[in-house]
């Protein structure tokens, strides 16, 4: 998220992020820093922020053209009143549910090089191991292939669970003192009126 709030950054670090496969990324980090249980974890991290990157640096773009952000910005707010109050409470619920959403996929990635044999080694607990060393003997011991790849698939129906309750927050507005006559504007010759219109930008 932090990496899309600055496009400029962003936009050619996540094209050449997505044309990188995990695997082949997995095998770069093995190559580099050698194997073992944070193989998978680091290779995974290297290509799974880019497309939530991408999706903030759109939301960055769609925030900062929507009229609130607009107004606030004509009534003299600073960039991180704007970034803090107004941008960032339209941004961060829809990436926290797409991370959420992606999180099945970012486990089933892990599971997937532990079964190559990219990670943890014997007797590690991981899941895409266990189903490795149980394959050979799915018919004899089926649970013993079947229990990690419920646990895989309940994992998705919790992801998935957690991301629809995400909603988003009731925009705070501070409105100052209460009026009585809030449901119409002032009449444009008062006073009151003349007081409480912003000046023109």
């Amino acid at each position: 998220m932090l990496l899309g709030l600055v496009p400029g950054v962003c936009g050619p670090l996540v094209d050449t992020v997505n044309a990188v496969p995990p695997v082949l990324a997995a095998l770069l980090v093995t190559a580099v820093a050698g194997g073992g249980a944070g193989t998978p974890a680091l290779a995974v991290t290297a290509v799974a922020w880019a497309p939530l990157a991408a999706h903030t640096s759109s939301l960055l773009v769609q925030e900062r053209a929507a009229l609130h952000v607009l107004a606030a910005r004509a009534a003299g707010a600073g960039p991180w009143y704007l970034l803090r109050r107004e941008i960032l409470p339209g941004v961060l619920p829809p990436v926290v549910r797409h991370a959420l959403l992606r999180l099945p996929g970012v486990a089933l990635a892990l599971a997937s090089l532990g079964f190559l044999g990219l990670g943890a080694q014997p007797p590690a607990p991981e899941w895409g191991l266990l189903l490795a060393e149980n394959q050979p003997y799915a018919e004899r011991a089926p649970w013993a292939v079947l229990a990690p790849a419920a646990v895989l698939a309940l994992l998705g129906a919790l992801a998935v669970t957690a991301a629809g309750g995400v909603r988003l927050p009731r925009r705070i507005r501070r409105t100052g003192r209460s009026r009585p006559d809030t449901a119409g504007p002032h009449p444009a010759g008062t006073a009151a009126g003349a007081a409480k219109e912003p000046a023109a930008v």
